[in-house]
C-alpha cells in the first residue's frame, strides 16, 4: 500500500479510514438501526462513490496527455483504422508505459439522394471507351458508306447547282430559299471521285443492348441507311411538289417511280418534320403501315435546317395524279364499305356491296391513327370537321365551301402495295400537334365500330410516354430539332390528351375493341 503524498489526498484517506469501519461496524451490530445510523451510513456511501470518480480522472488525463503528441506526429504518416464491417470496435491497443491508446473514430455522413428525372432505358449513353463501328449494311450494299460530316461553314463555299432532272427556274422553295446541292455534307458530287472518310458515329443511336421490341431489326438497318447514307443525285418527284428524292449511293439512277432496285429516300420540306413522330407511334401502336422514316439535316436548304427522309417504296401501286390514292373512292363510297365489312373473317364480299381489296380492319387502323394525329388529308381533304385554319391547304386551294355535298368529295392518299393489296400503307402523315381540343376533327371516326387491341391496349397502359421517348431518342436529329426531352415531352401531352378522348369516345359509342391480325 501506498502513502497519499497529496493534502487532498491524506485528508480523503484519513475520512475514508475513519468511516468505512464505522459504517461496517453499525451495519453489522446487533444494535436497532436507528434513523440517526441510517442517515450517516448513507452519507459515507454516497462520498466513498464521489472518491471512486476521482480518483479514476487523474490517470485518465496523464494517458491522454501522452498519446496525443504521438498521434499528432504520426497523424501524416499513419491512415484511419479500418472498421470492422459487422459494426464492432477493436479493443484500444496497450502502450508500452501502461497507458492506452484509445481508437480513431471516423464520422461518416450519408448524403441524401438528389432528384433528378427518370432515366428512360436505352436514352443514357454509357460511360465507355468510345466505339467507331460500321454501318450495318445489307448484302451487295458493302460500296454504301456515309461521308463524315463536316463544317457547315466551308461546305456552304462549295455551292454547285442540281445535277439531274431538276427544271431550270422551276426549283421548289421552302421560305423563298431555292433548294441546292452542296456537295460535302453527306453528298457526292459527280465531278469529284475522292474518297471521303467513313462516319464516325451514326445519327441513329441505340445505346442499350438492343433496339427497342416494337422497332425491327430492317426498321434499324433502313433508318440508318436513310439517316448516314450518302447521297449520289437529287431528283424532283414532279414539277408542283416540294418533295425530292434523294438517290443514295448504290442504288441506280432510273426514272423517279421506280428508282431503281436500290436505296432512296423521299425528302419533304422542314415543316413535315412531324412525319418522322408519326412512324414511331405507328410502330409503337403496332400497327405498322408507316414507311421508316427519320430526320436529317438538309443539304439542299441554305439554313441547313432538318427535313423528314421516308424510305421510297418501290412496291406501291401506281397513284393517280388527282387523289394520289391507288384506289378510287369517294366519302359516301367509303361509308358504305364500312356498313358492309368487306373480307372481315374471311367472307367473300358480292359484287353489289361495291366493296375494294381492302380488309375491313385497315380502316379502323387509319382512322385511330389519324385521330391521335389530326391528319386530315386523307378523309377530310375538305376540312368539313373542325375549323382550319388560314394556312391550311383546305382554305388555300379553296376546297372549304364545298362541304354542302361531302358524299363526293373523294379520299386522296389511299395507297397499296402490288403484291399485297389488302392491307393499306399511310404515306403523307403530317400531323397536327396545334389543334385544341374543342377543336378536334371528329369526323375522321365517323362509321368506325371497332377498333385495334393492340393499339387500345397500348394507350390504356399508360406506357405511350415512356414508349415514345425511347423511340424518338434514336433520331438524334429529330430529338435535338425539337429541343430535347423538353420539347418532346409536349407534343407527347398532346397525343395523350387525345388518346384519352377517344377511349372516352369509344365507351360512349359502344365501339368494340378487337384484335385485328390478320
Amino acid at each position: 500500500m501506498t502513502c497519499p503524498d497529496k493534502p487532498g489526498q491524506l485528508i480523503n484517506w484519513f475520512i475514508c479510514s475513519l468511516c468505512v469501519p464505522r459504517v461496517c461496524k453499525l451495519w453489522s451490530s446487533r444494535r436497532p438501526r436507528t434513523r440517526r445510523n441510517l442517515l450517516l451510513g448513507t452519507a459515507c456511501a454516497i462520498y466513498l462513490g464521489f472518491l471512486v470518480s476521482q480518483v479514476g480522472r487523474p490517470s485518465l488525463q496523464k494517458g491522454r496527455a501522452g498519446a496525443k503528441g504521438k498521434h499528432l506526429r504520426d497523424s501524416a504518416e499513419v491512415s484511419f483504422p479500418e472498421i470492422p464491417l459487422d459494426g464492432t470496435l477493436a479493443p484500444p491497443e496497450s502502450q508500452g508505459n501502461g497507458t492506452t491508446l484509445q481508437p480513431n473514430v471516423v464520422y461518416i455522413t450519408l448524403r441524401s439522394k438528389r432528384s433528378k428525372p427518370a432515366n428512360i432505358r436505352g436514352t443514357v449513353k454509357p460511360k465507355r471507351r468510345k466505339k467507331y463501328a460500321l454501318l450495318s449494311l445489307a448484302p451487295g450494299q458493302g460500296a454504301l458508306v456515309g461521308p463524315s460530316l463536316q463544317l457547315q461553314a466551308a461546305a456552304r463555299a462549295v455551292e454547285t447547282e442540281i445535277h439531274g432532272n431538276i427544271l431550270e427556274g422551276k426549283l421548289a422553295k421552302v421560305g423563298d430559299r431555292p433548294w441546292k446541292l452542296i456537295p460535302g455534307l453527306g453528298v457526292r458530287s459527280r465531278e469529284s471521285d475522292l474518297q471521303q472518310p467513313r462516319v464516325q458515329e451514326s445519327n441513329i443511336r441505340i445505346y442499350s443492348e438492343s433496339a427497342p421490341s416494337w422497332l425491327s431489326k430492317e426498321d434499324i438497318r433502313r433508318m440508318r441507311l436513310l439517316a448516314d447514307g450518302a447521297i449520289t443525285g437529287l431528283q424532283p418527284v414532279s414539277q408542283k411538289s416540294q418533295s425530292y428524292l434523294l438517290v443514295l449511293e448504290g442504288s441506280t439512277t432510273g426514272s423517279v417511280p421506280g428508282c431503281g432496285s436500290g436505296p432512296c429516300g423521299l425528302l419533304k420540306p422542314p415543316l413535315d418534320l412531324s412525319e418522322v413522330f408519326a412512324f414511331h407511334l405507328d410502330r409503337i401502336l403496332g400497327l405498322n403501315r408507316t414507311l421508316p422514316s427519320v430526320s436529317r439535316k438538309s443539304e439542299f436548304i441554305q439554313d441547313g435546317r432538318p427535313c423528314a427522309v421516308i424510305l421510297w417504296d418501290s412496291s406501291l401501286l401506281p397513284a393517280s395524279n388527282e387523289t394520289h390514292s391507288s384506289v378510287q373512292l369517294t366519302w359516301g363510297a367509303y361509308q358504305q364499305l364500312l356498313k358492309q365489312k368487306c373480307w372481315q373473317n374471311g367472307r367473300v364480299p358480292k359484287p353489289e356491296w361495291g366493296c375494294t381489296e381492302i380488309y375491313h380492319h385497315e380502316w379502323s387502323k387509319m382512322a385511330l391513327f389519324d385521330f391521335l394525329l389530326q391528319i386530315y388529308n386523307r378523309l377530310d381533304t375538305n376540312c368539313c370537321g373542325f375549323r382550319p385554319r388560314k394556312e391550311d391547304a383546305c382554305v388555300q386551294n379553296g376546297l372549304r365551301p364545298k362541304c354542302d355535298r361531302q358524299d363526293y368529295v373523294p379520299l386522296t392518299h389511299i395507297m397499296q402495295r402490288k403484291h399485297d393489296p389488302r392491307h393499306l400503307v399511310f404515306i403523307d402523315n403530317k400531323a397536327f400537334f396545334d389543334r385544341s381540343e374543342d377543336n378536334l376533327n371528329f369526323k375522321l371516326l365517323e362509321g368506325i365500330k371497332e377498333f385495334p387491341e393492340s393499339a387500345i391496349s397500348v394507350l390504356k397502359s399508360q406506357h405511350l410516354r415512356q414508349k415514345l421517348l425511347q423511340s424518338l431518342f434514336l433520331d438524334k436529329v429529330y430529338w435535338e430539332s425539337q429541343g430535347g426531352r423538353q420539347g418532346i415531352e409536349k407534343l407527347i401531352d398532346v397525343v395523350e390528351q387525345r388518346a384519352k378522348i377517344l377511349l372516352t369516345y369509344i365507351n360512349a359509342h359502344g365501339a368494340r375493341v378487337l384484335p385485328m391480325n390478320e
